[in-house]
């Protein structure tokens, strides 16, 4: 045997155990080989390109996502619903309510209990209006009457020590 008729056996003998071990693999993992791993099992010189094939139970290409088909029709009621919108016509569902957002009628309600509020403390301040508003530290005119003729006291007291 010449070389190339050696390497060729030996990649078939290499392609034989990937095979088996990608069969214990699948069983392992509960039946359901990777589309992209699945090889048939003929063999092929190693010169040649291995081709991948998909098994029948997946409706998929390779590298695309698998959604069921009641996820694609959902997907697709979504999509249509953008559409609409973007193009002005009338939507099949509901609008979703923007979160955090006052409604028209919430916020006339919120006015009034604030007029109702702002009313109130108007009128608690006119109630305390009436009575002559008083600076705290300030004397009062009894107070400063009070402290003037004490004063005077003392310094005649003063004048009077200091002339002795």
């Amino acid at each position: 045997m010449d070389t190339s008729a050696k390497a060729l056996e030996e990649a078939i003998s290499i392609r034989r155990q990937i095979d088996n071990l990608e069969r214990r693999l699948s069983s392992i993992l509960g039946g359901a080989a990777s589309p992209t791993t699945t090889r048939p099992t003929t063999t092929r010189p190693a010169t040649t390109r291995p081709v991948t094939t998909r098994p029948a139970a997946t409706p998929r290409p390779a590298g695309r996502r698998y959604f069921s088909p009641a996820t694609r029709a959902k997907l697709a009621a979504a999509a249509k619903a953008r559409w609409a919108r973007l193009r002005g016509g009338a939507t099949t569902a509901t609008p979703a309510k923007k979160k955090g957002q006052l409604t028209p009628a919430g916020r006339r309600k919120l006015s009034q209990l604030m007029k109702a509020r702002w009313a109130a403390r108007r009128k608690g301040v006119a109630k305390k209006a009436s009575p002559p508003a008083r600076k705290k530290g300030a004397l009062t005119p009894a107070g400063r009457k009070r402290l003037s003729e004490l004063m005077k006291a003392r310094w005649a007291a003063r004048r009077k020590a200091a002339s002795r």
